[in-house]
């Protein structure tokens, strides 16, 4: 048995709880690949607390085609539950100081590739996923989890609970803040290439 798009989530028990496998197995491989970019380490558990609340939710689920979006939703709810439980005291970030930053002008002031014709691509190439994902996961998740969703994922605003301008403003500052975390990351982990290495 299968979810079929479509196809409604009713019937008796045994149907519901077979129906909620079939949806875990499709569903699994994504949502932990989701949570590791919103959670980190923790992904395991995110995904745990969200197959949690998804079986105890699932009879509200109506339409088979709504579940991937559904499922998301819940998980990003843990992960930011997870993300409040876990922040002491939100990490404080001048922004007017991030503003002033630029990316772009850094790599060109520096000049990390002296005899690069693509100084920019250059710097980026250096860059593997585990060194965007720690970059990534420096972030507070209040600009991460947009970041991530928006971005990486290809999800829209709406599912942020927040209002459209407030999201907008998280995405604004924690690309700034992203660029500025890849650049320190750099300098940190020897990624810039000088012309007297």
């Amino acid at each position: 048995m299968g979810l079929v798009l479509g196809e409604t989530v009713e019937g008796s028990s045994a149907d519901r709880g077979e129906g909620f496998r079939v949806l875990v197995r499709e569903q699994l491989p994504r949502l932990y690949s989701l949570a590791r970019r919103l959670v980190g380490d923790e992904a395991e558990d995110a995904v745990q607390d969200c197959l949690l609340k998804a079986y105890e939710r699932f009879h509200q689920l109506q339409q088979a085609a709504a579940a991937p979006a559904w499922m998301t939703s819940i998980l990003v709810n843990c992960c930011r539950d997870r993300g409040r439980a876990n922040a002491r005291r939100p990490r404080e970030v001048d922004f007017d100081e991030l503003e002033r930053f630029s990316l772009y002008r850094k790599i060109a002031y520096e000049d990390p590739f002296p005899y690069s014709d693509s100084l920019h691509l250059d710097f980026l190439a250096e860059f593997g996923p585990e060194d965007l994902r720690a970059v990534l996961l420096q972030l507070p998740p209040l600009y991460r989890i947009p970041l991530v969703l928006v971005y990486m994922d290809g999800y829209l605003a709406n599912m942020l609970d927040a209002p459209v301008g407030t999201v907008l403003a998280r995405l604004h500052r924690g690309r700034k803040l992203f660029e500025r975390q890849l650049w320190d990351y750099a300098e940190e982990n020897g990624l810039l290439r000088e012309a007297s290495r």
